[in-house]
């Protein structure tokens, strides 16, 4: 293991709730290694089961849902940090499936000894319970979204939370952060049309509001982005690192 969890970056951010001592050296025996995933690997099939569980220690994802017509719904996103698998863990199958964007690294744990983590670590295993909620929350939220904005509200949403949670990731330099997904992928998230997703941006970055170009996004007026999208003061949601 190139990263063990003493040592690991995310946990030095504020993103990421503390751990004690004993948790990380519970966590450092519960992961058994990390792999590196190239961009379009599917990471988790859904309909399927995996013997492994992941956290995104470096890297983006997405997760989605194929529909009989073949058409597809992003359901969530992947960034670092974030707990991949529990379905599979818990359910026996997933019910989404998850793909790699970027190369991601990932730290890597059997879903046979989850039952220990209940068992050794009942903190941990609330911890646990609190990322599921945490995803639930989010769901929800993007749910409302989608469900009640209009185009230019759904796009300063998504991309106001994007701004947001890469900034309290570090990953924020001079009001730029990294955006690897396309235009497609945020339009089957909000339920837009490409072509509509296409104009919405166009408009945004006329207004000077935000540009996404090269797979990074500059936001000029991020007060304005969060007007637009509803989400005025609303930070990230402090989360466990699993």
């Amino acid at each position: 293991m190139k990263t063990n969890c003493e040592n690991c970056p995310l946990r030095q951010l504020e993103l990421f709730e503390d751990m004690t001592n004993d948790e990380v050296q519970f966590m450092s025996k519960f992961k058994t290694g990390e792999f590196v995933a190239q961009p379009g690997t599917e990471l988790l099939a859904e309909g399927a089961s995996s013997s492994h569980l992941y956290t995104a220690l470096e890297g983006m994802g997405l997760r989605y849902k194929t529909l009989e017509d073949g058409n597809r719904q992003v359901v969530g996103f992947v960034l670092p940090g974030d707990f991949i698998g529990l379905q599979s863990g818990v359910m026996h199958e997933m019910k989404h499936s998850v793909e790699a964007t970027t190369q991601m690294t990932m730290c890597v744990f059997n879903r046979s000894e989850l039952w220990d983590l209940f068992k050794q670590q009942p903190r941990r295993a609330f911890d646990l319970t609190h990322v599921a909620a945490t995803e639930e929350f989010l769901l929800g939220e993007m749910l409302a979204a989608v469900g009640q904005m209009d185009g230019i509200a759904k796009i300063s949403w998504v991309l106001n939370r994007f701004y947001k949670r890469l900034t309290a990731l570090g990953l924020n330099e001079n009001d730029q952060v990294p955006l690897p997904y396309r235009q497609q992928d945020i339009a089957d998230a909000m339920g837009l049309s490409l072509v509509h997703t296409n104009k919405t941006l166009a408009k945004l970055r006329g207004q000077g509001v935000v540009t996404w170009s090269d797979d990074t996004l500059t936001v000029h007026r991020p007060d304005t982005l969060a007007e637009l999208g509803y989400a005025k003061g609303i930070m990230p949601v402090r989360r466990p690192l699993i």
